[in-house]
């Protein structure tokens, strides 16, 4: 118990000390349109609670969400097959790499272009941006299952069913966990630049437009909500990892 509650109190602690760090260096520099303090990014989301809470944070929320979905569900099926065939692995792994040498603020753009101010301009870049560690991470869980297990459920009579589901999907659990978990922050980024370079609604719309008001508060409030949304979206998927890998031992 003392040492869970030193490991909250510790970073805890250091935040505290960044919060109070940064509002003196605010109040000294005085320079609030470029760098507002902590108090001020607060009173600043206090002030505009309603249009953040009621109308861009669910706009960023349904991309995320989108944008996550689709990844979970097309990175586990190609990491699936690619496990499966040898000529899906060696034509789907290189297209997986090379997605990820091209940034990402250059293909927003794109999307735009092909899908205009909707929705799925903004779910395509969330799903680019996610779709890898997810897929990369499942595909080698999938594949790190003892070869020595296996053979012994083969001279058990399992079938390649039974091989996949009680061995390998096991196996694989783990890894989708920590792929997920990577995505998920990775999926609030993803989105916030999408909103950033074209939106109607949204917190990295917002976060532009106040921007281009010089109103720096108005800049901060909409980030510290999407980082809040990256840690509640990765405490959720730490919660559901131990809900559903109970009989993984950890230490």
């Amino acid at each position: 118990m003392i040492q869970k509650r030193n490991s909250f109190l510790a970073p805890a602690l250091l935040v505290f000390i960044l919060l109070v760090t940064w509002e003196i260096a605010a109040r000294f520099i005085a320079i609030a349109f470029i760098l507002p303090s902590p108090t001020q990014v607060a009173m600043k989301l206090w002030e505009l609670k309603a249009i953040l809470f009621f109308v861009h944070l669910p706009a960023t929320l349904l991309v995320i969400l989108t944008g996550l979905l689709l990844s979970i569900i097309f990175g586990i099926g190609i990491a699936i097959w690619m496990n499966g065939s040898k000529i899906a692995e060696k034509a789907f792994y290189p297209i997986i790499i090379s997605s990820q040498t091209i940034p990402i603020i250059a293909l927003a753009p794109i999307f735009v272009l092909w899908f205009g101010y909707s929705l799925w301009s903004k779910v395509a870049v969330t799903l680019l941006i996610t779709f890898f560690p997810i897929t990369v991470n499942t595909y080698d869980g999938l594949r790190s299952s003892r070869q020595e297990i296996k053979e012994l459920l083969l001279t058990m009579g399992a079938s390649k069913r039974d091989i996949f589901f009680k061995l390998q999907v096991p196996s694989a659990l783990p890894h989708f966990y920590s792929g997920l978990k990577v995505a998920v922050t990775l999926s609030v980024i993803g989105a916030a630049i999408a909103e950033w370079l074209g939106a109607q609604a949204g917190l990295g719309f917002f976060s532009r437009r106040m921007m281009n008001q010089f109103d720096g508060a108005g800049v901060f409030a909409p980030i510290v909500l999407l980082s809040l949304v990256g840690i509640a979206l990765f405490l959720m998927v730490i919660a559901l990892e131990k809900i559903t890998l109970k009989w993984r031992k950890t230490k």
